[in-house]
């Protein structure tokens, strides 16, 4: 453990809760740091994450600030945190909770057909006494709207019990068992538990504003939730190997990470957490990127969650598309267009890294491989579910027609690089896929014409990646007019380009092992040799380690592949959690948390491996 000197925590030591709605980061001091309420990409109401003044709200032993220990309760997004005081001890447990379906949702209303259990619109808090005596407190200090707005609060009954906070148009209710104080924008309150007695707080955003009516009621909620959550993974299929955990936890996570009420997946829960410490590098992540859509659908289906994965297919089938035909390459999670980007210059970032940015600018660039994403997911879906709706073919001809209208023409590439256009290999590798997919899919349904047009386009992109795509030395490029290397090329093994065993994707594999990594975790490309419009050093890319993984797999490296993994896994958060990026100089998690995209990678790496440990079995 680093000393810390910072009076932000370190990232990796937050811990994540969700509803599949909303999700909170909770610090080891027990504050709730981030909450956007009542969306994932709804405005903050606690933002300390982003300024130490932007909200916070916290609920633990007064005057104790590291907890003994944190753990998930297992098998599930709920949190428990035990605390040692000089008096005593206790366990302090914490959930946005789900629970049975009453009618409609108005809240946060569903395009999806509703499921029997949904979220109720809560953040619940409970702390047991375990031993000898504890006073506990509550602080409460929203900041609606990223900071702009603190809370006016107005007491709600006779009894000090319940208090409604409002700012920037929004209202959230606390209930709990202690006397709450109002002292300006906060709400407090302090009591002294005893062995065996327990309190509760909660936070409603519900409809009504409806609250746990006690602690046994409050307990009662967080149960079902425990068992929401056991039960969903109950439906996974997690094989019994080694890696069974990480990939538990990194079901739970992208699980949590998904909007129930359209089926889309955010990349990530947070805005504005830096790439580069103290730099510019800061990007709101609380969106849908189709070009997730294919890794997103490999790990559902690869983990038997074809439910889930059928939920985001039909988000992807309902969103608009451009006037050319195309899908942009992020959208909102409910399915809006405009992502115009902001920034809040009176924030002040992460450990001073700013500006701290609402939106995306990257949502209106172009990004040819976002063709390749659509129709890839769209096979995977297909042959999973063994059948090809109606309304998806007007898809697959819209793809296709503008992935042969684009495969030619330079573009942003997949890490949305803010310099001049370039003829990305990754982007033409993504073209392929676009065309080889929509060729399966119309031999799927029969229209062999179609399949034999667009597989001659696919061959043609084919010939042409490896006749400008290749360097002398037999390596895949970043761009046609340059040698660097580009982790995005290790897709061309996993998306089936070339086999593992051709000698071009070994050189590529090993080259990028051996030259694109810092002590063994790989970079996304050297910021020195690419243009990507932006200042600053990055860290290592989580995603980029894990796909080499895979790739190490792929050809026949069995034992970097789980040496590989193995680092990986010893870096992750004291909770199983991943963020974008690892400063491997200073052990610490970078950029916005948790990622999806970094535990997508994780279960197809271990996917990968756990296939190759049992292949060793049988042939033995």
């Amino acid at each position: 453990m680093s000393l810390q000197t910072s009076p932000f925590p370190p990232i990796a030591d937050y811990a994540f809760l969700s509803d599949c709605h909303t999700g909170a980061l909770v610090a080891p001091d027990g504050s709730v740091d981030w909450l956007c309420l009542p969306a994932f990409d709804s405005a903050s109401v606690f933002g300390n994450l982003l300024d130490r003044g932007a909200g916070s709200f916290r609920f633990g032993p007064y005057g104790i600030h590291v907890p003994s220990q944190r753990s998930y309760v297992p098998g599930t997004n709920v949190m428990t945190t035990t605390w040692h005081t000089p008096r005593g001890w206790v366990e302090v447990t914490d959930a946005l909770v789900m629970g049975p379906r009453h009618g409609p949702d108005t809240v946060t209303p569903h395009t999806r057909p509703p499921a029997d259990d949904d979220a109720e619109h809560l953040l619940v808090r409970t702390v047991e006494c375990l031993d000898g005596d504890v006073e506990i407190e509550l602080v409460c200090e929203p900041a609606f709207d990223y900071g702009r707005a603190p809370a006016e609060w107005e007491l709600v009954d006779d009894d000090g019990h319940t208090a409604d906070a409002s700012g920037s148009g929004q209202v959230f209710r606390l209930a709990t068992d202690m006397l709450i104080g109002i002292e300006g924008s906060s709400a407090r309150a302090r009591h002294v538990l005893r062995k065996g007695e327990r309190a509760f707080c909660a936070l409603s955003w519900a409809d009504g504003l409806a609250v746990p009516g006690d602690t046994k009621d409050a307990s009662a909620r967080i149960a079902t939730t425990v068992e929401f959550w056991r039960s969903w993974l109950a439906r996974a299929r997690i094989p019994d190997h080694s890696l069974r955990h990480p990939l538990q936890r990194s079901a739970l996570t992208i699980k949590g990470l998904t909007y129930m009420p359209t089926g889309a997946t955010v990349a990530a829960l947070t805005t504005s957490l830096p790439e580069t410490p103290g730099g510019e590098r800061n990007w709101d992540y609380r969106y849908t990127w189709i070009r997730d859509t294919t890794f997103t659908l490999q790990a559902l289906h690869y983990l038997n969650l074809d439910w889930e994965a059928d939920e985001f297919m039909q988000f992807v089938a309902d969103l608009e598309p451009n006037p050319d035909g195309a899908l942009q390459i992020m959208y909102g999670i409910d399915g809006r267009r405009d992502l115009t980007e902001t920034t809040r210059d009176e924030l002040t970032g992460y450990e001073g890294a700013r500006p701290v940015r609402l939106g995306n600018g990257a949502f209106d660039q172009r990004q040819n491989d976002v063709y390749g994403a659509v129709l890839d997911s769209l096979l995977l879906h297909v042959r999973h579910s063994q059948h090809l709706p109606a309304r998806l073919w007007p898809l697959i001809q819209s793809q296709a027609a503008g992935a042969i209208a684009s495969w030619q023409e330079p573009d942003q590439g997949i890490w949305e690089a803010r310099g001049k256009p370039q003829h990305y290999v990754s982007s033409k590798l993504m073209g392929w896929v676009a065309l080889d997919r929509a060729a399966k899919l119309a031999t799927i349904r029969g229209e062999a014409d179609q399949a034999a047009e667009w597989q001659k386009v696919a061959d043609e992109i084919r010939d042409d990646i490896l006749t400008r795509g290749v360097s002398d030395r037999g390596v895949l490029r970043q761009h046609y007019d340059t040698d660097a290397l580009d982790a995005s090329t290790l897709l061309a093994p996993l998306f089936g380009f070339l086999p593992g065993s051709d000698e071009r994707i070994r050189n590529t594999v090993l080259a990028i092992a051996e030259e694109l990594t810092e002590h063994g975790f790989v970079l996304r490309y050297r910021t020195d040799e690419t243009d990507d419009g932006l200042s600053g050093k990055e860290g290592t890319f989580l995603i980029c380690s894990f796909w080499l993984v895979s790739a190490f797999a792929m050809i026949g490296e069995r034992k970097r592949a789980t040496g590989l993994m193995e680092r990986l896994l010893r870096v992750s958060s004291p909770l199983g959690l991943y963020a974008e990026e690892f400063e491997v100089e200073r052990s610490r998690h970078l950029g916005n948390f948790p990622q999806a995209f970094s535990h997508l990678a994780l279960i197809e790496a271990a996917g990968r491996i756990i296939l190759a440990d049992f292949r060793e079995e049988l042939s033995l």
